[in-house]
């Protein structure tokens, strides 16, 4: 019986991930790759246009493989642990696939996977969850670059010198370096000891409470007109932050 095209390119991406992972220089060849899929070149053309195609439709399978894991991760109550958690898994997902990782997220000429915007959305949700509880120390698309950044380097990092010392220990110290540098501490949620990080966080909140649509009280206008306020007080902060800057540089 004919294998339908599904068939055909779930077959040919197993087999070109099967010559990722037996490669040393982590590249395929269309030529084994059909062969080992039992099919005829054109085929692969057709189905993927190129290799530079196959490789894009891998990266992407990868994605899908990752996303299907984070579906099974445990949702909790607090989304600052959900975050921490997505860290060490994404660290373990890097470990355990590490040629489809590395097909993934290192830099690949004319590259047109969408893996690594696939998993900025995943890594926005949480930090949206983080920005409505008021836990946000920055806007979400900022912390999710620094997040993404500093796990996808440290991961292919190490790949690159699998044998350093010390790994775990610096994986922990990155990513809570990291968390302290995008999320409120507990203690300064009340404003007490940071009353900028803790207005910024507040202000944070409240606009993703509004994008979620956790308030039925206002009006769609009155919504609309409520985030032109955060973003005038979020204007006149950051006016405030850098007359200050400016100050004490003059002083230095």
């Amino acid at each position: 019986m004919a294998r339908t095209d599904e068939a055909l390119r779930s077959d040919l991406l197993r087999a070109a991930e099967e010559q990722l992972v037996a490669a040393p220089d982590g590249d395929v060849a269309t030529r084994a790759v059909c062969e080992a899929a039992g099919v005829t070149q054109p085929v692969l053309y057709r189905l993927f246009g190129d290799k530079r195609g196959l490789l894009d439709a891998l990266a992407d399978a990868g994605l899908e493989r990752y996303t299907q894991r984070k579906a099974e991760l445990e949702v909790s109550d607090d989304p600052s642990v959900d975050l921490r958690r997505g860290w060490d898994d994404h660290l373990a997902f890097a470990r355990e696939h590490a040629a489809l990782y590395r097909l993934m997220f290192a830099p690949r000429p004319w590259a047109s996977s969408a893996a690594r915007d696939g998993l900025t959305v995943l890594l926005e949700r949480t930090l949206s969850r983080c920005a409505a509880a008021g836990m946000l120390r920055i806007d979400v698309p900022v912390a999710a670059t620094m997040l993404l950044a500093a796990n996808v380097g440290f991961a292919l990092d190490r790949m690159a010198d699998p044998d350093a010392v010390g790994t775990s220990e610096v994986a922990d110290t990155l990513r809570d370096a990291v968390l302290d540098a995008v999320l409120v501490a507990p203690s300064r949620r009340g404003g007490a000891s940071d009353p900028d990080g803790a207005s910024a966080a507040a202000r944070r909140q409240v606009r993703a409470q509004l994008e979620q649509g956790a308030s039925d009280a206002l009006l769609p206008e009155e919504s609309a007109l409520m985030r032109i306020w955060l973003d005038r007080l979020d204007h006149d902060h950051d006016h405030d932050r850098d007359r200050d800057r400016d100050r004490d540089r003059k002083a230095s």
